[in-house]
């Protein structure tokens, strides 16, 4: 595709900017809760937990729960603007009924939407990035692709989470969302490891996109690669891709019949 096919999406970007510039406080909460989840928990009850191995080697507990943090991250900085935002744009402030009156179509409105989601994703991941290297807890240089596996996950939250939210009528849908992440954010083997399970369960959690990027992270941050991160790349840009597709199709659907 080329690049002029996003020269409307630009549009929708700048749109988001203007909206969130003098708000810079709310952009950056999504920040804080990962945070405060690696101080209190990977650093608080780190003093009391050993640690798990990763590889075949030891490693602290916060560094096992922060590239899951970082992962949270991610996942956090798409998920509100993908779901809740959205859905405000879409069926109270018909935002989007005003741009589609203009040359723009609902495909620019899909790409800026995902592209300004997976911007706040990346800032998010690339602060908590940051204050995990100031904290010694990057292990290997195969860090450095930590960064951009973050934007897959944001690249995928956003893709699917748009997506659902085409098909929610009210905000008592939003229930659902809130009953699919909360188990998400607590057992993906964000804080312990997902063989503390089950079979049966981790079956079930081991299809998660949370899952898929806490093990990606943590593989690239502690340098221990194997075809599990390989399996989450697929995965992730898989979920995405279909999340696009559905996007279209459904916002053709809400805004031009």
């Amino acid at each position: 595709m080329s690049i002029t096919a996003y020269v409307g999406a630009t549009h929708v970007l700048f749109r988001n900017y203007l909206v969130y510039k003098r708000s810079w406080l709310v952009f950056l909460s999504g920040f804080i809760e990962p945070v405060l989840y690696l101080f209190s928990i990977g650093v608080g009850v780190g003093q009391l937990v050993t640690g798990f191995e990763i590889g075949g080697r030891l490693v602290s507990y916060t560094a096992f729960v922060a590239p899951a943090m970082l992962a949270l991250s991610a996942f956090s900085g798409s998920l509100f603007d993908s779901t809740f935002n959205f859905f405000f744009k879409l069926k109270y402030e018909k935002v989007y009924d005003t741009i589609i009156v203009t040359p723009l179509s609902v495909f620019d409105i899909a790409r800026g939407e995902i592209i300004w989601c997976v911007l706040r994703s990346g800032i998010y991941s690339a602060g908590f990035l940051a204050i995990m290297a100031a904290m010694g807890l990057v292990q290997s240089w195969w860090a450095l692709l930590a960064w951009p596996a973050t934007v897959l996950i944001g690249f995928a939250i956003a893709s699917i989470g748009m997506a659902l939210t085409t098909f929610m009528k009210s905000w008592q849908d939003f229930e659902f969302v809130t009953l699919a992440v909360t188990p998400m954010t607590l057992f993906s083997a964000t804080f312990f490891p997902v063989t503390a399970y089950p079979e049966a369960v981790r079956w079930i959690l081991e299809v998660t996109p949370l899952y898929r990027g806490v093990v990606l992270c943590r593989e690239l941050t502690t340098g221990t690669p194997t075809l599990a991160s390989l399996v989450s790349v697929v995965y992730l840009v898989g979920l995405g891709y279909l999340g696009v597709r559905i996007i279209g199709r459904r916002l053709e659907r809400l805004l031009l019949h």
